[in-house]
């Protein structure tokens, strides 16, 4: 089985208040096994996926097991604007042992579950992409038949790589995929920031037999705004529930040095918070993963605090 390690108090630190003005005072350290539903408080949810396995198998750099506890100490340090019946909850970390990716990902989808069980938004940092697979599966889960939940991704790649040698960071969608065809279902994906010289032609082409919605990276910008907006619009409003995932990857070096697979191509966080806020007024957005964060290759710890930034927008906007 995977190893499940409760939230620790040294990942929160920063300024002090009395009055909580600062993440790190704010946020809840719990055991989710023992977690049951807090009728009186809307809670924002923090489980770390703490693997790089599937980028190890991936043939990428590894480190980003590290990334969710890099990404919480940013976090704490930020300010807090949430409101006194809203609790941010930090769970502690899934872990992979013994190169065991495929259990790890049925604990996650478990944990997942749980989470919205009793009513909390999902907020996973990772952690190799492997996790939307089972971060997804768990969501699935409380769809109801008739339902259908969108994924969207901010990446430069389709993560629709087959599982032929196992399950890694590149499969994810591709798994999904296979299993919505053997239902007779079509996945309802749309991959923002895709870029040609990181994904081969196999891949577009398995994208274009899914009907995968995908922009790529020269049109996924501020310059283009508007054309962004109206195929986010498109896409949401086929769909009841949105499960969002980021993979700082997806974003140029410039902004994010630290992650699995950096390159100077990438695309602007003003975009992806374009984007973001327009997924959040949807109404529809039930999880949020961010992913590939390295602290092995990051420069005074820029990637991580862009990583905590993303998160500090959605949990005050959603």
């Amino acid at each position: 089985m995977s190893i499940y390690k409760l939230a620790n108090t040294d990942n929160w630190f920063g300024r002090s208040s009395d009055q909580q003005l600062y993440l790190h005072e704010k946020v809840k350290l719990l055991n989710l096994q023992e977690y049951e539903y807090q009728k009186e408080y809307k809670t924002y949810a923090l489980l770390g996926y703490s693997s790089d396995e599937g980028v190890r198998r991936n043939l990428g750099r590894t480190g980003s097991a590290l990334g969710p506890d890099a990404i919480r100490e940013q976090l704490g340090k930020m300010p807090n604007h949430l409101n006194e019946n809203t609790q941010l909850i930090d769970f502690g970390n899934l872990e992979c042992k013994d190169q065991n990716l495929e259990e790890l990902q049925e604990e996650c989808t478990i944990a997942v579950s749980k989470l919205i069980k009793n009513r909390a938004t999902p907020i996973l940092l990772g952690g190799s992409h492997d996790l939307a697979y089972a971060h997804y599966n768990g969501l699935l889960q409380h769809i109801k038949p008739k339902e259908k939940i969108g994924i969207i991704n901010f990446d430069a790649h389709f993560d629709l790589r087959a599982n032929i040698d196992g399950n890694n960071s590149g499969t994810p969608f591709y798994q999904i995929a296979l299993e919505h065809e053997a239902k007779n279902e079509a996945i309802k994906y749309m991959a923002l920031g895709i870029r040609k010289d990181a994904n081969t032609r196999t891949l577009f082409d398995f994208a274009e037999s899914q009907k995968v919605n995908y922009l790529l990276q020269d049109h996924f910008s501020m310059s283009y705004l508007e054309h962004v907006q109206l195929r986010l619009i498109q896409f949401m409003e086929d769909v009841d529930y949105i499960y969002t995932t980021i993979d700082l990857d997806g974003l140029s070096s410039a902004y994010a040095p630290g992650v699995s697979a950096a390159s100077p191509m990438g695309f602007a966080p003003d975009i992806v918070l374009e984007s973001l806020k327009l997924i959040i007024d949807s109404g529809k957005l039930v999880g949020l993963d961010i992913v590939e964060l390295n602290p092995n290759f990051d420069i005074d710890k820029q990637t991580a605090k862009l990583a905590a930034s993303l998160v500090h927008y959605v949990i005050h906007n959603l």
